[in-house]
C-alpha cells in the first residue's frame, strides 16, 4: 500500500517549526516555568441541569445524556467547580435550547492528546448512556507538534469507536484554539502554534464533515474580556460559558438539533 503523504501545506507547518526549533524550545521552557499551573476542577466531573420546559423545543422529551471528552478543558482547568467548566456550561446551553434536562459527564486529562484519549479514556467514557458527544482535543497535539497524519488517524478512531458504541448518538467537535489571539504567547511561538494547529484542524474538518451525524464548530470569534483564567491560557467561568454558547448556537444554526430529536 502506498504511504499516505499529507499535502505540502500540512507538512510545511512542522518544517517551519523545526527550523525555528531552538527559539521555540527556549520560549516553551520559559512559558512552562513562568505560567501558573492551574488544577483540574474538583471531582466528580458530572452533573445535571434541569430544562424546565422553557426552551425552544419544549420540555416533554426524556433527559439528554451529554459526554464531554478531551483535554484540560474537559477536566475543567480554570474553574473551581465543575458546573462552571465546559461540561456544566454546555449542559446549561443545551437545556436552555431544548427545554430538556441534561445529564452530563466528562472524561479525559489535562495535557491529553488525541492519542491519549484513544488509548486511555475513550472506551470507558463510552460505556454510559450517550446521546451527544462533545469532543475537545487538538491543542496538545499542536503543542507537541504531532503530525497531521497522526492526528487524523486518532480523530478517525474516536469517530469510529463513538458511533460503533452508540450508532444513534451525535458528535460535536470543537475547533482548535485560536493561538494567535493568546496574549501570553510570544512570537514566533504564537504564529508557529497557530499555523500548525490549523493544519491539524483541516484534517479533523475533513473527517467530521464526511459523517452525517457529526459537526465541527467554526473558528471562534475574538475572545471577550474575562475569557481567560489567571494563567491567561485556559478559559475562565466566563470563557467556558462563551465557548459553550457559541458551539451550541452554531450547531443549531446548521440544523444539528434534528440529530437529537429521536433521543
Amino acid at each position: 500500500m502506498t504511504e499516505f503523504r499529507p499535502p505540502r501545506r500540512l507538512r510545511l507547518s512542522r518544517a517551519i517549526a523545526a527550523a525555528q526549533g531552538p527559539v521555540l524550545l527556549a520560549q516553551g521552557r520559559r512559558l512552562r516555568r513562568e505560567t501558573p499551573r492551574l488544577p483540574d476542577a474538583p471531582l466528580p466531573w458530572e452533573g445535571r441541569v434541569d430544562g424546565g420546559g422553557s426552551g425552544s423545543e419544549g420540555g416533554a422529551s426524556r433527559p439528554l445524556n451529554l459526554l464531554v471528552i478531551g483535554d484540560s478543558t474537559a477536566a475543567g482547568v480554570g474553574v473551581d467547580h465543575t458546573d462552571l467548566g465546559l461540561g456544566g456550561r454546555l449542559a446549561e446551553a443545551l437545556a436552555a435550547r431544548t427545554g430538556r434536562t441534561v445529564h452530563w459527564r466528562a472524561a479525559g486529562r489535562n495535557g491529553a492528546t488525541s492519542r491519549d484519549l484513544v488509548r486511555h479514556y475513550l472506551t470507558a467514557a463510552l460505556e454510559g448512556p450517550t446521546d451527544l458527544v462533545f469532543l475537545t482535543v487538538g491543542a496538545n497535539d499542536a503543542l507537541a507538534l504531532r503530525s497531521a497524519r497522526a492526528f487524523r488517524r486518532d480523530v478517525r478512531r474516536i469517530i469510529e469507536r463513538t458511533f460503533a458504541a452508540h450508532p444513534e448518538t451525535a458528535l460535536l467537535m470543537s475547533s482548535l484554539p485560536a493561538f494567535f489571539r493568546f496574549q501570553m504567547l510570544p512570537d514566533p511561538l504564537k504564529r508557529s502554534l497557530y499555523r500548525h494547529s490549523q493544519s491539524l484542524e483541516r484534517e479533523a474538518r475533513t473527517l467530521i464533515g464526511a459523517h452525517p451525524r457529526a459537526h465541527m464548530s467554526p473558528p471562534p470569534p475574538p475572545y471577550t474580556e474575562g475569557f481567560f483564567a489567571s494563567d491567561d491560557f485556559h478559559p475562565s467561568a466566563i470563557g467556558y460559558k462563551d465557548w459553550a454558547d457559541f458551539a451550541v448556537d452554531d450547531a443549531w444554526s446548521v440544523g444539528f438539533d434534528r440529530l437529537l430529536d429521536g433521543h
